[in-house]
């Protein structure tokens, strides 16, 4: 879903505000879609991310929970192939007929929900959390279309200069 959104932004040359806008509100619809039917029972659809919790509760300035918050997005971002590229895997070990280790992708998740946890990102946390515990390979790649999704709603600049840096880097 989002990889064509991404190849038409950017073959499109379109200026960089209207690529924002429409990574955000594919991000919003994924968001919505997601949060109304396979992920219903997590309750993420109408999250809004407060950074007041995590500079609470931390004692860190608000610059620095954004700039971290910031660091989250690119990691989500940079992440997802990652995990599709193992359940996708996982998937060829289950047509195979083969045992299936979740040992690497637990890994990731467990990473990942570190910092959700630490940043107070509840979208996230509850995503991931549930993640870890699930071995349905669709519905692990259902969750990671969300994680991504809601880490594009999070800092939707931070995410598509994150997306062109990645387009740029894999055209060469």
């Amino acid at each position: 879903m989002y990889k064509i959104l991404i190849k038409f932004i950017f073959r499109k040359k379109i200026p960089k505000i209207q690529g924002i806008k429409n990574l955000l509100d594919e991000a919003k619809k994924t968001c919505l879609k997601l949060s109304t039917t396979e992920l219903n029972q997590l309750q993420i659809g109408n999250y809004k991310y407060e950074a007041k919790d995590a500079i609470e509760e931390l004692g860190i300035t608000s610059d620095l929970v954004h700039q971290l918050v910031e660091d989250y997005v690119v990691q989500i971002i940079k992440s997802e192939v990652h995990f599709l590229n193992i359940i996708n895997e996982l998937k060829k070990d289950e047509q195979n007929q083969k045992e299936l280790d979740y040992t690497e992708l637990r890994e990731l998740i467990h990473k990942n929900l570190g910092v959700a946890r630490n940043l107070r990102i509840k979208d996230a946390q509850t995503i991931l959390e549930e993640m870890m515990g699930k071995e349905d390979l669709i519905y692990l790649s259902y969750a990671v279309n969300a994680l991504y999704a809601c880490a594009v709603k999070l800092k939707p600049t931070c995410a598509y200069d994150t997306i062109k840096l990645i387009e740029i880097k894999n055209s060469l």
